[in-house]
């Protein structure tokens, strides 16, 4: 029983240690926030700018992301929309908006969303190129608020942020928070670091001519095993048959040796999950991707020919997939030791720490939401202890997701179903 109260406090110092590490956000986060910047970079100003809109099975929401986009105040654009062999009406409503000069529709058999990504890559014709879901809402100046992340000519991609639309039950609203934390708080300070390891799917934005120069056929260049177990075919920048693809690309753009920057205010309003079923199907993909992610650039660990990153992308792994094994570890060990009659945290204490622990949530999610200026999202701030049980939740999607990856089962979509809800339009 020593042996599993010592494993218990080894294991609690060691959450505690990268708890601690994370304070540096916070001072990182706000010198993004209050530094300059300088006017962006482009071979032409303004620049061509190409929107690529991938879309399956998404007739309930496609029109809502075109139309926001044609509303834009940004006039030197282009939307390529592709449908990839959707078997609702999607292709429909797509083909409703090819009498206008600035849109292209084309149609494909379903092969997945890297397919239907590099599909629509292929017909792009902007120096910068944004690939967003077919789901996202943008605002009249998200296409502006975008190129001015790509401030200077090192900068080959930028990540906008998102919020959630459907704020039409609790869990949405929880997203909401989340999203203010884990996106926007957190990839500022990644950002100022050249560390923010991911592009996001929903709303990203490449230079054409670093799209070009990352090979994203494997070989030589990702090591020999690496090149015969993942093979990609040479039709554009995304590994297909992948479920990673926005994270993969990503860390193929900073092995490339260029920064990748994020743009706060370049913002997409987006459905989120609205059940408990399809959040757990999405974060399983999500943690499956990253884990096959690590597998295949795994060599840029440590690597200082990368850059911060190559210093960074450790500690990420520890953080999204190392501690939450741990904590999962903590509380079976915590409940085996109480069972047993060796309470290892007086209860006094345990209240303490839960207490600490919900003021230090609230006061993050306010210095975030101050950060976006999104002042309203402060009255979700009743389902912060919500928080709790989702963070578990995600905890066991890491370990069923390293389970699937141990057992080798073939890595499934599972895209969100659609309701459509649109209870707001900006924040």
């Amino acid at each position: 029983m020593h042996i599993l109260l010592l494993l218990f406090y080894t294991l609690s110092f060691i959450i505690v240690a990268m708890g601690i590490l994370t304070l540096a956000y916070y001072p990182l986060a706000l010198v993004f926030a209050l530094r300059s910047r300088p006017a962006p970079v482009f071979q032409t100003n303004p620049p061509l700018v190409s929107i690529v809109i991938p879309a399956y099975n998404e007739e309930k929401v496609v029109a809502h992301c075109i139309d926001s986009i044609l509303a834009s105040d940004y006039s030197n654009f282009e939307v390529i929309l592709v449908d990839d062999g959707s078997r609702d009406g999607t292709l429909a409503v797509m083909r409703r908006y090819e009498a206008v000069p600035r849109v292209r529709v084309v149609a494909k058999p379903n092969g997945g969303k890297a397919s239907a990504l590099n599909a629509g890559y292929e017909l792009a014709k902007g120096e910068i190129i944004f690939f967003v879901d077919a789901d996202g809402i943008f605002m009249p100046d998200t296409i502006r608020k975008m190129l001015e992340g790509f401030t200077s000519a090192k900068v080959g991609a930028v990540c906008g942020n998102d919020s959630p639309v459907n704020l039409d039950r609790l869990q949405t609203r929880l997203m909401v928070l989340q999203n203010h934390v884990g996106t926007a708080f957190v990839r500022r300070a990644l950002a100022l670091l050249n560390c923010l390891p991911i592009v996001s799917g929903n709303i990203g934005a490449f230079r054409r001519s670093v799209l070009e120069q990352t090979d994203p056929s494997g070989g030589e260049s990702f090591g020999k095993e690496v090149g015969r177990i993942w093979e990609a075919r040479q039709g554009g920048p995304f590994r297909e048959g992948f479920i990673g693809e926005d994270l993969e690309l990503t860390w193929r753009v900073h092995r490339a040796g260029y920064r990748v920057n994020f743009a706060p205010h370049a913002l997409v309003m987006a459905e989120v999950a609205s059940t408990i079923n399809s959040l757990w199907k999405q974060r399983v993909r999500w943690a499956r991707g990253l884990l096959q992610t690590i597998r295949l650039h795994g060599d840029m660990f440590f690597n200082l020919k990368y850059g911060p990153i190559g210093l960074y992308l450790p500690i990420n792994v520890v953080n999204m997939v190392i501690i939450p094994v741990l904590q999962l570890s903590i509380i079976t060990l915590f409940l085996v030791l109480v069972v047993t009659g060796y309470s290892p945290i007086d209860l006094n204490l345990f209240s303490l720490i839960l207490w600490v622990g919900i003021t230090g949530a609230v006061l993050t999610t306010v210095f975030a939401v101050a950060l976006d200026h999104a002042w309203k999202d402060l009255q979700y701030l009743y389902v912060i202890p919500l928080w709790v049980p989702y963070s578990l939740m995600m905890n066991m999607v890491m370990v069923w997701a390293i389970w699937l990856e141990i057992r080798g089962k073939k890595a499934e979509w599972n895209k969100l179903d659609r309701t459509g809800v649109v209870s707001r339009r900006q924040m």
